[in-house]
C-alpha cells in the first residue's frame, strides 16, 4: 500500500531543462579548464591566470582586484590570488588608483601582453576547429540562453544581498 504524500510529484519539465542545463555548463566548466590548462601550459600559464589577463584585455582599461573576478566569474580573492602570481611572473603591474588606495588597478606588462597574444592565437585555432563542428546559430541560441540564466542568477543574487 503506497501513501499518496510518498508519491514524488512530477517534475517540472521547464525546470529539468534548466537543471539539464545547468549540470551541462558544470561539466563544460570543468572540462574548459583542463582543456585550457593544456592549452596554454607550453606558455607557463594556466587556464585561471589566462582568465585574469583576458578580463584586463578584453576590459580596455586597467581594473581592480574585485573589477577582474566579476568580469570573469570568480570572487575577488580568487582575482587576487592569480594577479598576485602574474605580478611575481612580470606579466602585469599594479598602479595606484585614486579612486580607492588599498585597491590597485592591473594593467598587462609587454610581456604579460605578447604571452596573452600567443595565447589568443592559440584560442584562436581551436575555435575555428570547433567553429567547424558546432554551427554558429546554435552556439548563437547557447550564448542567449547562458546569458539569460546568468542575468537572472545574478539579479537573485544582487536583491539577495540586498535583504542582508
Amino acid at each position: 500500500m503506497h501513501r499518496r504524500d510518498s508519491i514524488p510529484a512530477k517534475p517540472d519539465p521547464r525546470a529539468a531543462a534548466i537543471t539539464q542545463l545547468t549540470l551541462t555548463v558544470f561539466r563544460l566548466n570543468g572540462v574548459l579548464l583542463h582543456w585550457g590548462d593544456k592549452l596554454v601550459e607550453p606558455l607557463g600559464l594556466t587556464s585561471a591566470r589566462w582568465q585574469m589577463l583576458g578580463a584586463i584585455v578584453l576590459a580596455g582599461t586597467p581594473l581592480t582586484a574585485p573589477q577582474v573576478g566579476a568580469a570573469m566569474g570568480v570572487t575577488r580573492q580568487g582575482a587576487q590570488k592569480q594577479l598576485n602570481l602574474l605580478l611575481e611572473q612580470g606579466l602585469v603591474e599594479a598602479r595606484p588608483n585614486a579612486a580607492h588606495r588599498r585597491s590597485p588597478l592591473y594593467s598587462l606588462t609587454s610581456q604579460g601582453m605578447a604571452l596573452y597574444e600567443q595565447a589568443d592565437a592559440l584560442w584562436a585555432a581551436r575555435a575555428a576547429e570547433l567553429a567547424a563542428l558546432i554551427p554558429a546559430a546554435q552556439a548563437r541560441a547557447a550564448t542567449r540562453a547562458l546569458e539569460s540564466m546568468l542575468r537572472e542568477l545574478q539579479a537573485v543574487n544582487h536583491s539577495s544581498k540586498d535583504e542582508s
